[in-house]
This record gives structure tokens, sequence and C-alpha cells, in this order.
């Protein structure tokens, strides 16, 4: 065994400087280099309906109003980063917070991103080296008649000891193992933009089932008005007809008029119950928890002053949290393709050992027992009977998928944003619509009553105006909750304030430097 000496020492730390600086520094990485794809855009103008006006157009819709009239506000991006203060709800800003800290889907993808940084650690270590201690201790008998015994011509007792370090590190030439590095870390990224993609989704969640409680919080308000009203009508009409003036007609469909209404508010009331337990949950709080925090209704108005938008740019559609999580999934398959194809490719090892070699136990510390050896090995799979190369396709189809997802992702990123600026610029005309409705109504239920008093009409017209003052007051509550519904929808799918300013100002609290 050859003596492990200074000279020896010196060799070994001369290749691990040229292994560092190849390994480190690398000479060139085969597989594609990544680059962002670029996709075109149509210029085409915004959904945009206008605000509207009190002036009609030829088919009898609103006119949207001329650009100097127009109330709107422009929208921005420093709006967009914490939308629900635009509300000035300090509820509403409890519910959102709570999802950061106690939500259990989102400590759940706060734990993946925490898998992929380890796994971006663990693909850290090919390029060092790698260093094992190990160590055995032999004893060995040879009888008088075994070939060993029999040379010698006795028994005989042999035993040995060994102890050591063996190293080994690959000279990553080929880009392997730094392929592998890319890969793992474009794959922490796309975790990270994951995290906030969820983010993102579970804060609209919160807004919309919020918006959605108190909407159905105000049609519960106008169908006990409305219950009040038409429970007045029908206890006038059974006092006359318990005096003998009145009309047992109109009595039994004042009665059902009533019974209808009335029937429609358990509905609500259990619609109440699960979006307050859906608010809990989201919250990461058990339901029930904040009942009493939701059940008054507040005398406000949730809805904001109206929004404008001039124009969606690419950029921004880039920097949603979900086509940004799609992008970084891209760059990890590309550099996947470099690690298959690098297998192709023969393996460059320095490899090395020091150790103590003794056949006595109490000789094995003494310097006479050191050994040691250097040198360099590879290898190189020249048959798996097409195994690599059916492995780089499966890669690089891989790769084509990924393409094709990120382009989907940013299609569907644009449909929403148009969708819902489409839909949150024409509820204002149905709303503007429907209070015109609503005081026809009110004028008509009026009016009804006072006929049948005069007996100038019958009960029929007093039923009419009340389930039509019944059905379009609350169809206006419910526009303007959709009105504020679809400025979430905005919100949410212009990047629901994850870009990358202000993910910078208010980020997650996972993500923090690893």
């Amino acid at each position: 065994m050859k003596r492990f000496s200074l000279k020896a020492a010196s060799a070994c730390l001369t290749a691990a400087s040229v292994a560092a600086f190849v390994a480190g520094c690398g000479i060139f990485a085969v597989g594609p280099d990544y680059e962002e794809p670029e996709f075109d855009v149509i210029d085409t103008p915004l959904p945009d309906a206008g605000y509207p006006t009190t002036n009609k157009t030829a088919t009898g819709e609103f006119a949207p109003a001329s650009t100097n009239d127009d109330p709107r506000v422009e929208l921005t991006r420093e709006e967009i980063v914490q939308w629900w203060k635009r509300f000035d709800d300090p509820v509403l800003s409890e519910l959102v917070e709570g999802v950061v800290s106690n939500n259990i889907t989102f400590l759940m993808a706060r734990e993946r991103l925490e898998q992929a940084r380890w796994r971006l650690l663990g693909s850290m270590a090919p390029s060092l080296p790698y260093i094992g201690l190990g160590g055995s201790a032999t004893m060995n008998e040879y009888g008088r008649d075994t070939p060993t015994g029999s040379a010698v011509g006795r028994k005989l007792h042999r035993d040995f000891f060994h102890g050591g370090f063996d190293a080994t590190w690959e000279i990553d030439i080929f880009g392997g193992v730094r392929r592998g590095v890319e890969s793992a870390y474009a794959s922490v990224e796309s975790a990270d933009w994951s995290l906030a993609s969820t983010w993102v989704t579970l804060t609209a969640e919160v807004g919309a089932s919020y918006v959605n409680l108190r909407t159905v919080q105000q049609r519960l308000r106008v169908a006990r008005a409305n219950l009040k009203i038409q429970g007045e009508t029908y206890d006038i009409l059974k006092s006359r007809l318990d005096s003998g003036i009145g009309d047992e007609l109109a009595v039994n469909q004042a009665k059902y008029n009533v019974e209808q209404t009335r029937a429609g508010i358990p509905l609500l009331l259990a619609t109440e119950e699960e979006l307050m337990n859906a608010l809990a949950i989201l919250a990461g709080e058990m339901p029930g928890a904040y009942h009493e925090m939701l059940r008054e209704l507040p005398d406000r108005d949730w809805l904001v002053s109206p929004r404008k938008l001039e124009a969606i740019p690419l950029d921004a559609m880039r920097a949603r949290p979900d086509v940004k999580a799609a992008e970084r999934a891209l760059a990890a398959q590309v550099a996947a393709v470099g690690v298959a194809k690098s297998l192709v490719y023969p393996k460059f090892y320095i490899n090395g050992s020091l150790g103590l070699e003794s056949y006595k136990w109490s000789d094995l510390f003494h310097r006479k027992a050191l050994v040691g050896s250097i040198g360099p090995s590879f290898s190189w799979p020249l048959f798996q009977g097409g195994n690599m190369i059916a492995n780089i396709r499966v890669e690089e189809s891989k790769m084509n998928e990924a393409i094709l997802n990120y382009e989907l992702s940013l299609q569907r990123a644009f449909a929403e944003a148009r969708n819902a600026y489409a839909a949150y610029t024409q509820q204002y005309h149905r709303y503007q619509s429907l209070q015109g409705a609503v005081k026809a109504a009110q004028d008509a239920e009026a009016i009804s009553q006072d006929l049948y008093k005069n007996g100038l009409a019958d009960f029929n017209n007093v039923l009419d105006a009340q389930r039509s003052l019944l059905s379009l007051e609350e169809a206006l509550v419910i526009s303007r909750g959709e009105i504020s519904l679809k400025l979430l929808s905005l919100y949410k799918a212009l990047g629901g304030g994850v870009v990358e300013e202000g993910r910078k100002r208010h980020a997650p609290p996972a993500e923090a430097e690893m």
C-alpha cells in the first residue's frame, strides 16, 4: 500500500483546486439556456362601458359619459397592492390579515415552499466533495489444513484494523450539476410565486364572501321591511273583513303575499350562516368565531367610487403570481433538459482516501500505519438500450408542454382581466336602471293602495305592485353587491396586490430570506 506523503497531500490540494475551479466556474453546460418566451398581444380596446349618464342611446340604453364628464378614478398598481383598504372596513381588513397568519390552505402552501427550498439545498450537494468516514476490524482464523494454514504449517490467527476518510469530487465539466441547481432554484421561485398566487386567491375569496354576506344581510333587511308593509296591508284587510265590510278574496291574496315573502327569509338566514362560517374558516378559525362581529349589519355603504382602466399591459399580466409561477416552472424544466443531456457525457472525478491500517490494534494510531491515495477516475455510459435518449426526449416534451402552459396562463390572465372589467363597468348601467325601476315601483305601490282604498281598482294591482317592489329592491341590493364583487374580480385578475413592488411591501410572512 502506498504511503501517504506531503507530496501526495500537495497533489491532492492542487487537484482539489482545479476541481473547485472547474465545478464552480464550469467550462460549459449542455442543454438549452433559458430565455423567457415572447408573445404578441393584440392591441384591442378594453370592453369599457363607460360611466352611465341619464342620456339614452337610440336603442334605449344609457350612454357612456364623455371623457370630460367621466367621474371615475384611474385604477393604479398602488391601489391593487392592498385593495381591501379601499373599502375602509376594519372588519374586512381583520379577516384578510387572518388569511396570512392562520389560513390552513395558505400555511400548506408555505410548507410546499419550504420543501422546495430544502430541495434546492440538496441539489447543491453534488457540486461539493463527498467525504465519508469508515472503519473495520477483522479477525481471521486459518486452520492447519486450509491453504493459508498449510502454507505456514500451523494454525494461523490474523487481525486487521482499518479506519479513515474517503472523498470523491465530481468535476462538473458538462454542467449537469449546475443545470440541476438551476432547475431547483427556478422551482423554488415557482413555489414562491405559487404561494403568492394562493394569497391572491384566498384574499379575493375573503372579499367575495364578505361582500356576499353583507349583500345577504341587506336583502334580509329589504325582505323584512317589505314583510312589514305587506303585513300591515293584510291586517287592515283582515280587520275590515272581520267588520263585515271586507273582501275575502283580497284577504287571502294579501295572506299568501305575506307568507311568500316570509318564506324567503329562512333561506337568506341559512345563507348568512354559511357565509359567516366560510369566513371563519378562511381566516383560520373554527366556525362561529366571528359570528358576533359579523352578525350586525353596519349602517354604511360598501360601494367604492367607480374606477376605470386605460389598458392591460403585458408586463402587468406577466407579473401575476400564477403566470410567474408558470414561467418559473418553465425555466426549471428547461434546465432539466440540460440535466438529462449531461447524462450522455462522461463524468470525471477526483478520488482520494486517507486512513490508518494495521494488523495490530496497538499499532493502528502510529504514523507508520498512515495510508492514502489520490487520483482521477471517469465513467461513461456507452450503451443503455436507448434509455438516455428516451429520457432526453421526455424532458424536451415536458419543456414544450411548459411553454404551452405558460402561454395558456397568459391568455387566461388577459381573458380574466377583460371579462372582469367588462362586467364591472356594465354593472353600473344595470344598477342605474334598477334605481329608476325601484323608484317607479315605490310610486306604483303607493298609487295602487290609494286606488284600492277608493274602490277604483281591485287588489291585484296592490299585489303586483308589492311583489314588483320587493323583487326590484332585492335586485338593486344584489346589483350594488355585484359592483363590489366585479371590482374584486378585477383586482384579482390584475394580480391582487402581488406585483414585484407590492410583493416587497406586503409579502406574506413565509417569504423570509432563506
